[in-house]
């Protein structure tokens, strides 16, 4: 057993270079949001065009996620990893670097398709380098890679646009990119299958082609108005056939590209739900919260940041607790947990009003970063806890499809949601605006609807007052959604 696992002091060396490997791939999912405007100058693109910054990024990296465990198991996780890393680094480098919109698109495409392997992957490795005893605490300090990436990359990217450039924000990268490859050169060993499958070249293609029209369709949906758009519905098309016959594929091939006795087991099917729960709750509401406090409350950026950081803060804090009483405690218990203190701030935020403080807003991010936190470490243990070894590389790859997938869905769901909501709850103010409101005349006895002034303002007020509800809403069905989910967690095994 003692060789089985690498000495202590290298096991804290690999993680922190498999952990700056993960991170920097989830930091660059968001960190140039904020330089859109910059890069849209400063390449001279369309609004709509500069968004591809971001879809372009993300698509690839759901496009080739699926195919990074085939790759550990056939090269190895070190050579993967390595490779990965500074393919990784060097596209940073060339973004940064960009002349044109074009350039700059095709450097994305590239960073996107060489960062896909390195979250699963890492996964993996730390579950592989660990003893079970150890693998709730593996997973707390993975999870804190994971998840931080998204919540840090809006504010660095934020600082480092303003004081420096648009560019930086890819430079950043560049000496972490160095010490990651380096580090994992020098001590992770290598580990591949003696006897590794083929390729199923059809089942990748397929899964690649449906995952990546699907995400188009999410990311362009509420742009183009959704299915009011050929686009949307030649998408939406290619994606369901193309998934469709990955199925079919899949279930008749001798050797399918994704191994469907990973969905025999219980623990990793429920896990995977409960997963994708995580991500709505997590990623949905990272992304709700920013122009809420931005647009409605006139927050500058970087004092959206501050607000925004105590959740960060304590997800940090309780993913190294979680960590240590997972081994201790039926993990359904700390689910269940994390499930009630998330509905619990999501009951908090559906109080929002236009009159509140940052307070309510702090408040409930610190619950809810202590909810994610409890469930984040077990969710992410208990998925490989009964799959076998050997299966690890692909059950990892096709996990982390899913946690994906459910961020860039709950994300687009809920800003539809919102828009749609707000544009019903504006209708239905707009019909009590008018001269016989009793109401109305009680608590503006001044009005003159005859002014063309007088009506633009009321018309931007409702406009808020809309949105405001609308976005309360939103966190009432968050909190709906968390108390029927948390009765769905005694269905795990222990």
């Amino acid at each position: 057993m003692e060789d089985e696992y690498p000495p202590a002091m290298t096991r804290r060396l690999i993680t922190l270079f498999v952990l700056v490997s993960s991170f920097m791939t989830q930091l660059d999912a968001t960190i140039a949001n904020v330089a859109l405007p910059h890069m849209q100058a400063s390449t001279s693109a369309s609004r709509e065009q500069i968004t591809w910054v971001l879809t372009s990024y993300i698509i690839m990296a759901a496009m080739f996620t699926p195919l990074s465990g085939w790759l550990a198991t056939r090269f190895g996780q070190k050579n993967v990893m390595v490779v990965s890393i500074s393919g990784f680094t060097i596209a940073s480098l060339l973004c940064g670097l960009a002349a044109n919109f074009e350039q700059l698109i095709a450097f994305r495409l590239l960073q996107g398709m060489m960062g896909a392997a390195l979250l699963p992957i890492s996964q993996a490795i730390l579950l592989d380098i660990n003893p079970p005893e150890r693998h709730g605490s593996a997973m707390a300090v993975w999870g804190m890679g994971a998840v931080l990436g998204p919540i840090i990359g809006p504010v660095l990217g934020g600082y480092l646009t303003d004081y420096l450039s648009w560019r930086w924000v890819f430079f950043i990268n560049l000496p972490f990119g160095l010490i990651a490859a380096v580090g994992q050169m020098l001590y992770m060993r290598e580990n591949r299958a003696e006897r590794p499958m083929r390729l199923d070249l059809t089942g990748f293609f397929l899964l690649a082609l449906s995952v990546g029209t699907f995400q188009l369709v999410l990311d362009r949906g509420q742009v183009l108005d959704w299915y009011q758009s050929r686009e949307i519905w030649v998408e939406t098309i290619v994606s369901a056939t193309a998934f469709y016959l990955f199925i079919v594929h899949t279930l008749t091939a001798r050797h399918p590209f994704v191994n469907l006795k990973l969905f025999r087991d219980s623990n990793y099917l429920l896990g995977n739900l409960f997963a994708f729960i995580l991500g709505g709750l997590l990623y949905g509401t990272m992304a709700l919260t920013p122009p809420l406090l931005a647009e409605l409350m006139g927050y500058p950026i970087k004092l959206v940041g501050l607000v925004s950081a105590p959740r960060g803060i304590a997800m940090m804090i309780f993913m190294l607790i979680a960590g240590r009483l997972t081994g201790l405690i039926d993990s359904r218990w700390l689910i269940m947990s994390g499930l009630v203190l998330s509905a619990i701030s999501m009951w908090i935020l559906s109080g929002i009003s236009l009159e509140m403080d940052s307070s309510l807003i702090v408040i409930a991010g610190i619950v809810h970063g202590i909810g994610a936190a409890i469930m984040f470490v077990p969710i992410a243990t208990v998925v490989f806890k009964t799959i076998p070894a050997k299966y690890r590389n692909e059950a990892s790859a096709v996990s982390s499809l899913i946690r994906n997938m459910s961020g860039a869905i709950w994300i687009s769901v809920l800003h539809t949601m919102t828009i749609r909501n707000a544009a019903t709850v504006q209708s239905h103010l707009v019909e009590t605006v008018r001269p016989d409101n009793p109401v109305l005349e009680l608590k503006l006895p001044d009005m003159d609807f005859g002014s063309a002034d007088t009506i633009a303002g009321m018309a931007v007020e409702i406009l808020r007052q809309a949105l405001m509800a609308s976005y309360a809403n939103t966190f009432w069905m968050l909190f709906l959604a968390c108390m029927l989910a948390t009765p769905l967690v005694l269905l795990l095994r222990r």
